[in-house]
This record gives C-alpha cells, sequence and structure tokens, in this order.
C-alpha cells in the first residue's frame, strides 16, 4: 500500500492518488465497531485497488476467525456475509478487476489457513461470484456502470441455515430515497436512525435493515450460499 500513484499520466487524467495504509486505518479506526461487525455494509465509490475494502475485509475476516474458526462451515458462512457487505464502484477497469482479484486473494489465504483440508469446494467459486457481483466498474457520479447502465448492486441476507436471499437494486434510487428522506446516505437501509420518515410510495419498510427502502428490482429464491453463482 506504500505505492500511492501508478503514473504521472494517471493523476493528470483521472486524479488517481491512492490512500496510504496510515490513513486507510486511522480513518477505519473512527468507525471502528461498524468494521468489525460482520453485516455491516460498507461502500466506497472511488475503490480504487481496494485499500479501504482490503482492510475493512481483514478486520471482518479477523472476527469470523475469532468467533468461528473451529468450525469450517460456520467459518465459510460468516466469511460469506463479511465479503457480501462490501461494495465498491471504480471507474477505472484496471483498478476494478485489480480490487476484485485482491479481496479474493485476502479471503482464499484467510480460508485455508482456517479450514486447511476442510473446504467446501464450492466456497470459492461463490466468494469470485459475490465480488464480480460487489465490485463494479462504473463512474458513481452518473450511477451508470461501464456499459451506461443503472449500476445495480445485489444484497446478499442470510435468512436460515446456510441459505440467502439475493435481492438487486438501483444504486440511484437508493441514494435518490435516502436525499428525499434526509437520512445519512447508506446501503440497502443499513443505519437508518434518524427517527420517522416519509417514504415514496414504492419504497418500503425492510424488517432485517429497519429502514425504507426501494423496492428491488430482482428477487431470487432462497439457495445456498455455496450456490449462488446458479442462481441466474
Amino acid at each position: 500500500m506504500a505505492e500511492q500513484v501508478k503514473s504521472k499520466q494517471r493523476v493528470a487524467d483521472h486524479g488517481e492518488v491512492f490512500t496510504n495504509e496510515r490513513e486507510v486505518n486511522a480513518m477505519l479506526d473512527m468507525v471502528k465497531q461498524e468494521t468489525e461487525r460482520l453485516d455491516s455494509r460498507f461502500l466506497e465509490p472511488a475503490c480504487g485497488d481496494g485499500n479501504f475494502l482490503a482492510e475493512i475485509l481483514r478486520r471482518k475476516l479477523a472476527v469470523v476467525k475469532q468467533r468461528y474458526g473451529k468450525n469450517p462451515r460456520d467459518w465459510e458462512k460468516y466469511a460469506f456475509v463479511a465479503v457480501g457487505s462490501i461494495y465498491g464502484v471504480e471507474l477505472l477497469p484496471d483498478n476494478a478487476a485489480d480490487c476484485r482479484k485482491r479481496l479474493l486473494s485476502i479471503v482464499e489465504e484467510a480460508w485455508r489457513r482456517a479450514i486447511k483440508t476442510d473446504g467446501d469446494p464450492r466456497f470459492m467459486g461463490a466468494i469470485s461470484y459475490v465480488l464480480a457481483r460487489n465490485i463494479l466498474n462504473g463512474d458513481a457520479l452518473t450511477m451508470l456502470d461501464a456499459e451506461g447502465n443503472p449500476i445495480i448492486f445485489s444484497e446478499w441476507s442470510l435468512v436460515t441455515g446456510d441459505k440467502v436471499k439475493r435481492r438487486d437494486f438501483r444504486l440511484d434510487e437508493m441514494l435518490e430515497g435516502n436525499v428525499e428522506q434526509n437520512e445519512s446516505l447508506s446501503l440497502f437501509g443499513d443505519i437508518a436512525d434518524n427517527g420517522d420518515v416519509s417514504p415514496r410510495s414504492e419504497w418500503e419498510y425492510d424488517e432485517e435493515t429497519q429502514a425504507f427502502i426501494p423496492k428491488p428490482i430482482t428477487e431470487y429464491p432462497l439457495t445456498s450460499f455455496y450456490e449462488v453463482m446458479n442462481g441466474e
């Protein structure tokens, strides 16, 4: 993380300067409790190659190891929850790809240390799929992806056992609703505690997050988190 600039040309063209490790940790320490809550969602709108997201993931996986390190299936389940809570948008496609690879490598290294030979062979495929859905090449200002379509994120909610519920939402609708409700910006209604609101008619109250969120554009049947890549 010591390398803050890839090239002077990228700085000139895109203002690309990566945040140093010391500043990353200092800023995350300000919300330390949230970085250690496995289902607390984080969105980095200009994630680069993942300096912030990588450290958030490491912190969450440390909690997974502490709580579930003795049970391989529980470790995999809650590591999935941790990965599913991290989102990023990045303008430059090489950075977005590097970020996904970096996060995948962090999970794989932790998985091999914690699980050794007892891991489910489907696990890393599921993690790779979630990262492909959660770390997107696009523009957080226009809220469009690289193809010019609205950015769509998937919400991954652990329901029971190894079953998860996937719901897809448009980023612009989520952020628009936060502004209209005069709330702090939050992903999928996370940390929505600013009192009574008057949501638009197309919004619904979500019991999991205890907040008003837009209706999902797509909902998927419950499925094992090991099989999420087979749900489309």
